[in-house]
Protein backbone atom coordinates (compact mmCIF):
# COMPACT_ATOMS: atom_id res chain seq x y z
CA UNK A 1 0.00 0.00 0.00
CA UNK A 2 2.43 2.31 0.86
CA UNK A 3 4.83 1.90 -2.52
CA UNK A 4 1.19 2.29 -4.68
CA UNK A 5 0.45 5.67 -2.18
CA UNK A 6 4.10 6.70 -3.58
CA UNK A 7 3.77 5.80 -6.77
CA UNK A 8 0.45 7.56 -7.16
CA UNK A 9 1.99 10.62 -5.71
CA UNK A 10 4.82 10.39 -8.01
CA UNK A 11 1.99 10.59 -10.80
CA UNK A 12 0.50 13.17 -9.51
CA UNK A 13 3.71 15.56 -9.50
CA UNK A 14 5.02 14.22 -12.81
CA UNK A 15 1.20 15.34 -14.45
CA UNK A 16 1.03 18.42 -12.52
CA UNK A 17 4.33 19.73 -13.91
CA UNK A 18 3.31 18.20 -17.58
CA UNK A 19 0.02 20.53 -17.35
CA UNK A 20 2.10 23.97 -16.15
CA UNK A 21 4.47 23.26 -19.08
CA UNK A 22 1.73 23.00 -21.35
CA UNK A 23 0.09 26.16 -19.97
CA UNK A 24 -0.71 28.45 -22.95
CA UNK A 25 1.28 32.11 -22.85
CA UNK A 26 5.04 33.31 -22.25
CA UNK A 27 6.70 34.13 -19.61
CA UNK A 28 9.91 36.14 -21.34
CA UNK A 29 8.05 39.13 -23.14
CA UNK A 30 7.43 43.00 -22.10
CA UNK A 31 5.82 43.86 -19.28
CA UNK A 32 2.90 46.00 -19.70
CA UNK A 33 2.17 49.37 -18.57
CA UNK A 34 0.07 48.48 -16.24
CA UNK A 35 2.74 46.87 -14.54
CA UNK A 36 1.32 43.46 -13.17
CA UNK A 37 0.92 41.16 -16.28
CA UNK A 38 3.78 40.48 -19.85
CA UNK A 39 1.80 40.63 -22.92
CA UNK A 40 0.37 37.33 -23.75
CA UNK A 41 1.39 36.26 -19.97
CA UNK A 42 0.95 32.38 -18.90
CA UNK A 43 0.10 33.65 -15.47
CA UNK A 44 -2.79 35.76 -16.17
CA UNK A 45 -6.13 35.21 -14.61
CA UNK A 46 -8.82 33.87 -17.55
CA UNK A 47 -11.75 35.90 -17.38
CA UNK A 48 -15.07 34.39 -15.59
CA UNK A 49 -17.41 32.55 -18.09
CA UNK A 50 -20.83 33.86 -18.29
CA UNK A 51 -23.65 32.43 -21.00
CA UNK A 52 -24.71 35.17 -23.65
CA UNK A 53 -28.10 36.04 -24.71
CA UNK A 54 -29.67 37.31 -28.47
CA UNK A 55 -28.40 39.06 -31.12
CA UNK A 56 -29.97 42.38 -32.46
CA UNK A 57 -30.54 43.28 -35.95
CA UNK A 58 -29.05 45.83 -38.18
CA UNK A 59 -30.42 49.86 -37.55
CA UNK A 60 -31.82 51.20 -40.94
CA UNK A 61 -28.53 53.35 -41.28
CA UNK A 62 -26.58 50.61 -41.70
CA UNK A 63 -23.60 50.63 -44.33
CA UNK A 64 -23.51 47.11 -45.43
CA UNK A 65 -19.97 45.35 -45.75
CA UNK A 66 -21.35 41.79 -46.42
CA UNK A 67 -25.29 41.41 -47.16
CA UNK A 68 -24.68 37.23 -47.78
CA UNK A 69 -24.08 37.06 -51.25
CA UNK A 70 -21.47 39.53 -51.94
CA UNK A 71 -17.73 40.42 -51.24
CA UNK A 72 -18.06 43.52 -53.45
CA UNK A 73 -17.44 45.70 -50.26
CA UNK A 74 -14.19 43.75 -50.00
CA UNK A 75 -10.56 42.87 -51.32
CA UNK A 76 -8.77 39.88 -50.51
CA UNK A 77 -4.92 40.43 -50.65
CA UNK A 78 -4.41 35.99 -51.70
CA UNK A 79 -6.92 33.53 -52.43
CA UNK A 80 -10.23 34.74 -52.91
CA UNK A 81 -12.31 34.27 -49.50
CA UNK A 82 -15.24 31.38 -50.70
CA UNK A 83 -18.94 32.24 -50.20
CA UNK A 84 -21.59 29.20 -49.15
CA UNK A 85 -24.86 29.87 -47.64
CA UNK A 86 -24.91 33.19 -47.27
CA UNK A 87 -21.70 33.34 -45.38
CA UNK A 88 -17.68 33.57 -46.36
CA UNK A 89 -15.03 31.89 -44.83
CA UNK A 90 -10.85 31.82 -44.59
CA UNK A 91 -9.64 30.01 -47.72
CA UNK A 92 -7.75 26.94 -47.24
CA UNK A 93 -3.93 27.74 -47.69
CA UNK A 94 -1.62 24.92 -49.83
CA UNK A 95 1.52 23.98 -49.06
CA UNK A 96 3.51 26.68 -48.73
CA UNK A 97 0.79 28.76 -49.68
CA UNK A 98 0.85 32.72 -48.28
CA UNK A 99 -2.01 34.20 -45.92
CA UNK A 100 -5.05 36.15 -47.26
CA UNK A 101 -6.17 39.15 -44.99
CA UNK A 102 -9.65 40.67 -46.27
CA UNK A 103 -9.46 44.17 -46.44
CA UNK A 104 -12.33 46.58 -47.12
CA UNK A 105 -12.68 48.79 -50.15
CA UNK A 106 -13.82 51.84 -47.98
CA UNK A 107 -11.46 53.15 -45.01
CA UNK A 108 -13.22 54.64 -41.64
CA UNK A 109 -12.31 56.39 -38.55
CA UNK A 110 -14.47 56.63 -35.69
CA UNK A 111 -17.27 53.77 -36.42
CA UNK A 112 -19.91 51.38 -35.07
CA UNK A 113 -19.20 47.87 -35.97
CA UNK A 114 -21.45 44.66 -35.99
CA UNK A 115 -20.51 41.33 -36.79
CA UNK A 116 -21.06 37.81 -37.00
CA UNK A 117 -18.67 35.06 -36.87
CA UNK A 118 -18.33 31.28 -36.46
CA UNK A 119 -15.77 29.02 -35.16
CA UNK A 120 -14.86 25.45 -37.10
CA UNK A 121 -16.42 22.36 -35.62
CA UNK A 122 -15.63 20.26 -34.77
CA UNK A 123 -12.82 22.22 -33.41
CA UNK A 124 -9.07 21.59 -34.32
CA UNK A 125 -6.00 22.22 -32.41
CA UNK A 126 -6.28 24.27 -29.04
CA UNK A 127 -5.04 27.57 -27.85
CA UNK A 128 -3.91 30.56 -30.48
CA UNK A 129 -4.66 27.79 -33.06
CA UNK A 130 -8.16 27.31 -32.68
CA UNK A 131 -10.59 29.29 -34.73
CA UNK A 132 -8.26 32.10 -35.09
CA UNK A 133 -8.91 35.94 -36.74
CA UNK A 134 -9.11 39.02 -35.67
CA UNK A 135 -10.50 42.20 -36.97
CA UNK A 136 -8.07 44.97 -37.74
CA UNK A 137 -9.78 48.90 -37.52
CA UNK A 138 -7.47 50.81 -39.66
CA UNK A 139 -5.42 47.61 -40.05
CA UNK A 140 -3.65 48.41 -37.30
CA UNK A 141 -6.26 47.77 -33.88
CA UNK A 142 -7.33 44.56 -32.87
CA UNK A 143 -9.70 43.27 -31.52
CA UNK A 144 -9.27 39.22 -30.98
CA UNK A 145 -11.29 36.51 -32.99
CA UNK A 146 -10.90 32.65 -31.19
CA UNK A 147 -12.68 29.88 -30.36
CA UNK A 148 -13.21 31.29 -26.85
CA UNK A 149 -15.07 27.68 -25.68
CA UNK A 150 -13.09 25.76 -23.08
CA UNK A 151 -9.90 26.49 -24.94
CA UNK A 152 -7.59 27.56 -22.46
CA UNK A 153 -4.61 30.53 -24.03
CA UNK A 154 -3.23 33.33 -22.43
CA UNK A 155 -5.80 35.41 -21.58
CA UNK A 156 -5.14 38.33 -23.44
CA UNK A 157 -5.22 36.19 -26.77
CA UNK A 158 -8.69 34.71 -26.10
CA UNK A 159 -11.95 36.18 -27.82
CA UNK A 160 -13.22 39.51 -26.72
CA UNK A 161 -9.50 40.73 -26.02
CA UNK A 162 -7.67 43.38 -27.06
CA UNK A 163 -5.17 41.49 -28.30
CA UNK A 164 -1.82 41.74 -26.51
CA UNK A 165 -2.92 44.29 -23.79
CA UNK A 166 -6.41 43.55 -22.25
CA UNK A 167 -8.25 40.76 -21.70
CA UNK A 168 -12.22 40.96 -21.97
CA UNK A 169 -14.34 41.50 -18.60
CA UNK A 170 -15.59 38.07 -19.15
CA UNK A 171 -15.75 35.45 -21.35
CA UNK A 172 -18.85 35.32 -23.29
CA UNK A 173 -17.89 32.95 -26.32
CA UNK A 174 -20.70 29.64 -27.25
CA UNK A 175 -19.48 26.79 -28.29
CA UNK A 176 -17.88 26.14 -31.79
CA UNK A 177 -20.25 26.14 -35.03
CA UNK A 178 -22.40 28.28 -33.42
CA UNK A 179 -22.63 31.71 -34.24
CA UNK A 180 -21.46 34.73 -32.46
CA UNK A 181 -21.75 38.53 -32.73
CA UNK A 182 -19.60 41.43 -31.89
CA UNK A 183 -20.84 44.80 -31.80
CA UNK A 184 -18.02 47.37 -31.23
CA UNK A 185 -17.66 51.16 -31.18
CA UNK A 186 -13.81 52.25 -32.14
CA UNK A 187 -12.47 55.33 -31.67
CA UNK A 188 -9.42 56.39 -33.44
CA UNK A 189 -6.50 57.99 -32.04
CA UNK A 190 -5.70 61.91 -32.62
CA UNK A 191 -2.27 62.67 -33.91
CA UNK A 192 -0.91 66.55 -33.62
CA UNK A 193 0.62 68.30 -36.85
CA UNK A 194 3.67 67.04 -35.57
CA UNK A 195 2.68 63.34 -35.66
CA UNK A 196 2.62 63.58 -31.43
CA UNK A 197 -0.68 61.53 -30.04
CA UNK A 198 -3.15 64.19 -29.03
CA UNK A 199 -5.61 61.12 -27.77
CA UNK A 200 -5.06 57.43 -27.93
CA UNK A 201 -7.21 54.97 -29.70
CA UNK A 202 -10.31 53.34 -27.60
CA UNK A 203 -12.79 50.61 -28.12
CA UNK A 204 -15.66 49.48 -26.56
CA UNK A 205 -16.54 46.17 -27.57
CA UNK A 206 -20.09 43.58 -26.86
CA UNK A 207 -19.35 40.12 -27.54
CA UNK A 208 -22.84 38.02 -28.41
CA UNK A 209 -24.44 40.78 -26.46
CA UNK A 210 -22.28 41.04 -23.03
CA UNK A 211 -19.79 43.73 -22.52
CA UNK A 212 -16.47 42.92 -22.76
CA UNK A 213 -14.22 46.04 -22.76
CA UNK A 214 -15.69 49.38 -21.43
CA UNK A 215 -13.79 52.44 -23.53
CA UNK A 216 -10.76 50.50 -23.16
CA UNK A 217 -7.77 52.59 -24.07
CA UNK A 218 -5.88 50.81 -26.93
CA UNK A 219 -1.68 51.20 -26.51
CA UNK A 220 -0.83 51.44 -30.40
CA UNK A 221 -0.58 49.34 -33.06
CA UNK A 222 -1.13 45.81 -32.82
CA UNK A 223 1.64 43.35 -32.12
CA UNK A 224 2.93 39.75 -31.11
CA UNK A 225 4.88 39.64 -28.02
CA UNK A 226 5.68 43.43 -27.91
CA UNK A 227 3.70 46.26 -26.29
CA UNK A 228 2.22 47.82 -29.07
CA UNK A 229 3.08 51.56 -29.45
CA UNK A 230 1.47 54.19 -32.01
CA UNK A 231 2.87 55.20 -35.49
CA UNK A 232 1.04 58.36 -36.51
CA UNK A 233 -1.08 57.96 -39.56
CA UNK A 234 -4.12 59.44 -41.21
CA UNK A 235 -7.66 59.64 -39.96
CA UNK A 236 -9.27 57.25 -41.96
CA UNK A 237 -8.12 53.30 -43.30
CA UNK A 238 -9.63 50.39 -44.32
CA UNK A 239 -11.03 47.25 -41.88
CA UNK A 240 -9.41 44.25 -41.97
CA UNK A 241 -10.01 40.48 -41.30
CA UNK A 242 -7.07 38.77 -40.51
CA UNK A 243 -6.43 34.86 -42.09
CA UNK A 244 -4.49 32.88 -39.39
CA UNK A 245 -5.12 29.66 -41.56
CA UNK A 246 -8.62 28.58 -39.63
CA UNK A 247 -11.51 28.14 -41.61
CA UNK A 248 -13.94 31.11 -39.72
CA UNK A 249 -16.64 32.18 -40.98
CA UNK A 250 -18.47 35.47 -41.15
CA UNK A 251 -21.99 36.95 -42.23
CA UNK A 252 -24.09 40.35 -41.59
CA UNK A 253 -21.24 42.83 -41.48
CA UNK A 254 -22.58 46.13 -41.27
CA UNK A 255 -20.90 49.48 -40.32
CA UNK A 256 -21.97 53.29 -38.94
CA UNK A 257 -19.03 56.19 -39.42
CA UNK A 258 -19.44 58.08 -36.30
CA UNK A 259 -18.17 61.54 -35.97
CA UNK A 260 -16.53 61.81 -32.36
CA UNK A 261 -14.52 64.89 -32.81
CA UNK A 262 -15.36 66.08 -29.56
CA UNK A 263 -14.81 62.78 -27.92
CA UNK A 264 -12.63 63.24 -24.67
Amino acid sequence: MARWTIAMVTLTVISSAVAAQEKPGFCDTPILPDGKWRVHDADRPAPPVVTPGTVAAAPSDATILFDGRSLDAWTATGAPWPIADGAFSVPARTAGGRESTLVSKQAFGDVQLHLEFRSPNPPEKSSQDRGNSGIWFMQRYEVQILDGYRNPTYADGTVGAIYGWKPPLVNAARPPGEWQSYDIVFERPRFGADGTLVRPAYVTVFLNGVLVQNRQRMLGATVWRKVATYVPHGDAAPIQLQDHDSPVSFRNIWVRPLALEEAE
